[in-house]
């Protein structure tokens, strides 16, 4: 029932028996499948989650109180959520931080240090006793998985910012195909493409349907733009100096005349960039305290590599499916 069968010895993040009472009763009563990496994944609210996540998102929506000034970048999986973290907390503390500066956090911390998801770090296993956030600065920067409908209450009703970063479902795909089989142990074996493919296509993989999740931010960002910018992978690849500059003006925190003069905005796109980041002794040889390697969070950043991975069968099976799906929603991926 949602316990990994491991020993004592495994990383943190397998450990789907470390949860409270009120979570191991309510996991039998959910719909279950196959997870990618540990044994189970639940679905909770119309979307599926591991044991221990499904642990956070039921403590971060009893206990989470969101301040105007918040803001939290929302991603689905493997849509670029370690750069964009990097950007977004060099973004609101470059005058706390300048990007040139030798010391500057980004060279010694992961992202996912500086910038913590609220169900996977804060609220994971804190059911009885939620962390205690005071030594946050304002702005708070959080970051999440979770899809719109499962967002605390506190959020939903506040003015604070979301930031929402999707992600070419192809790419994102193969991306969570190659993360996951890096996060389980080797006695576990891989995660054959063709298998977890076919699950993706069905919705079943962590915080999916992959296109509920996108649909749930789109339509409330066209009903409130204040508050929710929603952005691609792609497109901020491909003008990465226009969208920082409309986060920045989206955040409150415009770049300034003298910061353009700078070059502040080409100074916070390096310091952020894959090259930069994976090369790293920090993103080379350290661990997140929940055990996964931070390497693993690094494998090319690239747009279009689904292109070398999926069948002409895959591609079409895929395509069809969002087509479907994001039929009359004005929305659709490059």
């Amino acid at each position: 029932m949602g316990t990994s069968g491991q020993g004592p010895g495994e990383p943190k993040y397998l450990k789907d028996d470390e949860v409270s009472e009120e979570c191991l009763s309510l996991l039998p009563t959910l719909p279950s499948e196959r997870g990618w990496v540990s044994s189970s994944l639940y679905n909770y609210q119309g979307f599926w989650h591991n044991a221990r996540q499904l642990q956070g998102v039921i403590s971060c929506q009893k206990h989470f109180q969101a301040q105007e000034t918040d803001i939290l970048l929302v991603t689905t999986p493997k849509s670029g959520t370690t750069w964009f973290k990097s950007l977004l907390f060099t973004l609101i503390n470059r005058t706390r931080f300048p990007p040139t500066q030798h010391d500057h956090p980004l060279r010694s911390n992961s992202p996912h240090m500086l910038v913590p998801f609220m169900e996977l770090n804060l609220y994971v296993n804190h059911d009885q006793n939620p962390p205690d956030l005071s030594s946050f600065t304002s702005p708070r920067l959080f970051s999440t998985h979770l899809p719109y409908k499962s967002l605390p209450k506190s959020v939903q009703d506040s003015p604070c910012k979301i930031v929402y970063i999707c992600r070419n479902p192809k790419d994102a795909f193969v991306s969570l195909w190659a993360f996951t089989n890096q996060l389980r142990l080797e006695e576990m074996g891989v995660n054959s493409l063709e298998q977890v493919f076919d699950q993706f296509c069905n919705g079943v993989s962590l915080c999916g349907p992959f296109w509920d999740h996108v649909l749930s931010y789109w339509r409330e960002s066209l009903k409130n733009r204040e508050k929710i910018c929603f952005l691609t992978y792609e497109e901020m690849k491909e003008e990465p100096g226009v969208h920082l500059r409309k986060l920045g003006e989206f955040l409150g925190c415009p770049f300034s005349l003298k910061e353009e003069d700078e070059g502040l905005v080409d100074g916070i796109l390096e310091i952020c960039s894959f090259e930069k980041l994976s090369n790293l002794k920090v993103n080379i040889e350290g661990k997140l305290p929940s055990g996964e390697k931070n390497s693993a969070f690094f494998r090319k950043g690239e747009v279009g590599d689904w292109k070398n991975y999926l069948t002409k069968e895959m591609v079409e099976r895929l395509d069809k499916i969002c087509e479907e799906k994001f039929n009359g929603s004005g929305f659709k991926f490059k």
